[in-house]
């Protein structure tokens, strides 16, 4: 088939090679704008722009691909199927239409549970032993059309969503491929999503990183896998002379002993920063100041002392 391949980072790149490992007809790549990234805003492609280049695809990175313009342009390359995957964008019908199977969307959750940007990370927030990938036919509505393909995953206690994410994107890739092959031949025969088991999972926010205290020490540590690595999982506390300081936690663990009140410090030392939550504690382990490099807390600790009792925001 012909194909138009639209995404962006590293759930969808292993994806684009197997199709075309699987020599598949990869007529465009269609990417997000390259934007500045990091600490010094470097101008880098993404996942996606990186592996177009290495198999010598074309690529686009329009703002939009709902334009006019744009959408002329699918249309003259006379698609079989739109395949997407973390792209960002709702393609109008308009767009959908371009191919003559219109597109079939690549989603890292167990369909109708946690539609949007953000299924991996809410998923593991919300403590799920489980997760996947579903294919589904596109709609306008986001992430709202039938099933084609569906496979679940055993989500590991302690992966962050980087790591679930990887394994994810290898179910992906795998699953396109097959329902590639099978598009060759039949049509598509979706199966609709059950609209009172939707629920949502939105992008996600820096703010969403503080750490809150009032949840169980299981669930802080969700948490922090789920944000892990973006936007990380962070806590304000404020020393003698009244400055708020900021940590980003790298490290953390769930312990049990020591009672108090949720984000009260119950101790300080060369073992880490342990911290009461509404059940359990956790022990923040690795962190990193703003402004500065990443530590162990024994180490951020020697310079600044964390008087037990302190209350964490």
């Amino acid at each position: 088939m012909k194909i138009a391949f639209l995404g962006n980072g590293p759930f969808a790149a292993p994806a684009l090679r197997s199709l075309h490992e699987a020599g598949q007809s990869i007529a465009l790549v269609v990417a997000r704008p390259d934007r500045p990234q990091g600490k010094h805003q470097t101008i880098e492609p993404g996942p996606v722009a990186k592996a177009t280049t290495e198999l010598g695809l074309p690529l686009r990175q329009p703002e939009s691909v709902n334009t006019d313009e744009f959408i002329a342009e699918l249309m003259a390359l006379q698609l079989d199927l739109l395949v997407v995957a973390d792209f960002g964008q709702i393609l109008s019908s308009k767009c959908l239409s371009v191919a003559r199977l219109g597109g079939v969307n690549i989603h890292g959750s167990l369909l109708p549970k946690y539609r949007g940007a953000a299924p991996i990370a809410w998923a593991i927030y919300h403590g799920e032993t489980e997760t996947g990938v579903s294919i589904l036919q596109m709609t306008p509505k986001m992430d709202a059309g039938g099933v084609i393909a569906k496979q679940t995953f055993a989500i590991p206690a302690t992966a962050n969503a980087a790591e679930v994410e990887a394994e994810l994107s290898k179910i992906g890739a795998k699953l396109i491929v097959d329902v590639c092959k099978k598009l060759e031949t039949a049509p598509l025969e979706p199966e609709p999503q059950n609209p009172t088991q939707v629920t949502l999972a939105p992008k996600l926010t820096k703010e969403q990183g503080r750490l809150n205290w009032n949840r169980t020490a299981k669930q802080v540590f969700d948490q922090f896998r789920a944000m892990t690595p973006w936007p990380g999982v962070f806590f304000e506390w404020t020393n003698a002379k009244g400055q708020t300081q900021r940590l980003r936690v790298s490290e953390m663990n769930v312990v049990d002993d020591g009672v108090g009140t949720p984000g009260q410090v119950l101790s300080a030392d060369s073992t880490g920063i342990r911290v009461a939550t509404a059940g359990g504690n956790v022990v923040i382990e690795r962190l990193h100041p703003a402004g500065g490099k990443e530590m162990s807390a024994a180490d951020y600790l020697r310079g600044r002392p964390i008087p037990p009792g302190t209350k964490l925001a």
